[in-house]
């Protein structure tokens, strides 16, 4: 779909003269030279590798095990299936994007398609899954700092150490400051990446189970499936991302990098360290490695972690700034009210993550719960019901939609299988939970 019939049929509905109809006829971010902040700086190529940073590192690492429970073929049918789906959504919500210039996240994207309410619902759960999102690289990190440590120091002390290192990475105000921080990270985690599969290579395991198909319940299957479909789980921060592009109609160059190269990376990765470790491969695969192996792959990764966390706090708080000071000179000038609500927030952000990782012992549990309720719509669902909106403003009214079967019935599959996700990932989490307290393996809060 292109914005430009989109805005032309936009100028014959008629909008009631209100502020949240005024908010939607504006850029979200305005560009002066006097502003000491210029948020419309990102390049097509630097949000295609903020993007690799935040989604290809846990995607990544929980993707073989995938393969253990379902075998090679189911699982390389899924993983490129939902490739190409995560791209096709990804068109969707760039549409979206550049037929409301104001949306600058899931929230305001809620306002337009239901009213306040929904966009409460839909900022709340982008916040909820950033915090998570934080939680899980500090929980990476932790990993990562207890393996090259040989478990030499505690669990609670490596965490608040990678804590206020996120912290410090999430602090500048324009991603424009963290673009660099992205090559470097998407570079590291594909080294790593590299360095683990020649670990493995050199290291096979001896009489290791390999299937090109296994047999497995409903319920071990889709716990597997839930690895890839989560592995492109990065859809909630695309407004965001394309808020700050000079050129925002170059978003879908930055989708196409992102998807083709995960998705080939994904499929790559997951064979070789199947193939090599077998059905006992470990989820992050990286501790299946030989001790030597595993400490030079998390080393490797470990600033990619650090990245991919500081850019989710930097997300939430982003969010409610400006949710608060959209339009005022505090978003563009050095205030010390501009600047103590956005250190403040971004603490809060980490802070939080930090705390719901040491003292909530099912939190990895919580990660899979908040993806399946917010990450099944924000990646897959809500792409439909952006289609339906603006072409039903581009044919003349809801009724005429039939106008365009194929890109409807598309629209309203997306968001079934959204459905489909949500239901029945947050059934296999719960159930996890379940599980674990009934194997008692779940820990205990704040132990090292």
């Amino acid at each position: 779909m292109n914005s430009l019939p989109y805005r032309e049929a936009q100028e014959k509905v008629n909008h009631s003269s209100n502020s949240s109809s005024h908010e939607r006829e504006q850029d979200v971010f305005e560009e002066n030279a006097d502003h000491d902040f210029h948020y419309k700086t990102l390049s097509w190529q630097f949000v295609s590798l903020l993007m690799i940073a935040e989604i290809v590192s846990n995607g990544m690492l929980s993707l073989p095990s995938a393969l253990a429970v379902v075998g090679i073929v189911p699982a390389l049918i899924l993983i490129i299936f939902l490739g190409a789906f995560g791209l096709f959504t990804a068109k969707l919500l760039i549409d979206f994007k550049l037929n409301h210039p104001a949306v600058h996240n899931m929230g305001d994207a809620g306002l337009i398609l239901g009213g306040p309410i929904v966009r409460e619902i839909l900022s709340l759960g982008t916040i909820i899954f950033a915090i998570c999102g934080t939680g899980s690289e500090l929980l990476s990190g932790q990993q990562a700092l207890s393996t090259l440590s040989n478990n030499g120091m505690c669990s609670i002390l490596l965490l608040l150490i990678f804590a206020a290192a996120t912290l410090v990475v999430a602090l500048p105000r324009t991603l424009d400051r963290l673009s660099w921080l992205g090559l470097g990270s998407a570079t590291l985690i594909t080294i790593a990446g590299v360095v683990g599969m020649v670990g493995a290579g050199l290291n096979p395991t001896p009489g290791r189970v390999i299937a090109a198909t296994a047999q497995a319940s409903f319920y071990q299957a889709f716990l597997a499936i839930t690895n890839p479909v989560f592995a492109y789980a990065g859809h909630f921060m695309f407004f965001i991302l394309i808020s700050e592009m000079r050129e925002p109609r170059d978003a879908m160059k930055a989708a196409w990098c992102l998807q083709v190269f995960a998705t080939l990376f994904y499929v790559v990765f997951a064979v070789i360290m199947y193939i090599h470790i077998g059905n006992t491969v470990a989820s992050p695969a990286f501790l299946s490695l030989p001790p030597r192996w595993a400490k030079a792959s998390f080393g490797i990764a470990l600033a990619n972690f650090l990245v991919a966390g500081g850019l989710y706090a930097h997300t939430a708080a982003k969010l409610v700034f400006v949710r608060l000071f959209r339009h005022s000179r505090h978003m563009y000038s050095h205030t010390i009210l501009g600047w103590s609500v956005w250190i403040t927030l971004c603490i809060i952000a980490v802070a939080i993550a930090f705390i719901f990782a040491i003292s909530v012992p099912i939190f990895s549990y919580l990660i899979g719960i908040a993806a399946s309720l917010f990450a099944s719509w924000y990646t897959y669902g809500l792409a439909g019901f952006f289609w339906l909106h603006d072409a039903s403003v581009e044919v003349g009214g809801k009724s005429k939609l039939l106008r365009r079967p194929v890109g409807f019935i598309l629209a309203v599959l997306t968001i079934l299988a959204g459905a489909f996700i949500c239901v029945a990932g947050t059934f296999v989490s719960i159930k996890l939970i379940i599980d674990a307290y009934a194997r008692g393996i779940v820990g205990k809060p704040f132990t090292c």
